[in-house]
């Protein structure tokens, strides 16, 4: 039982530095552009990361997914394109998805 609750130190020392990695890459954001005027098309690519990093994080699980998935994805797409709410955009996703997987795996 004293195993289950002693420090495994690489595994602390891992999980530190990734936070510091990410404290750091989120601080450095505000501490780069202190002061700057951010406007014009620095202003569109700056709003445009959030995004970009989203996508790029869930592509893979759509393209290596099922057809259910990869239409729900395409669902979702549209639905953000059009400007729907987060909160709409989440349950069509998780709807569809059900949905689909119901209907095309029978």
């Amino acid at each position: 039982m004293s195993n289950l609750f002693a420090l495994n130190w690489p595994w602390a020392a891992a999980v530190l530095g990734m936070a510091a990695v990410t404290y750091a890459t989120r601080i450095s954001g505000l501490l780069l552009l202190n002061g700057v005027e951010v406007k014009g098309r620095w202003k569109a690519a700056l709003d445009a990361v959030p995004v970009s990093v989203m996508m790029a994080v869930i592509t893979p699980s759509i393209l290596m997914t099922g057809k259910a998935e990869s239409l729900s994805a395409i669902i979702v797409a549209i639905a953000a394109y059009f400007r729907a709410p987060l909160v709409l955009n989440i349950l069509l996703g998780m709807g569809s998805v059900v949905l689909l997987r119901h209907l095309l795996s029978g």
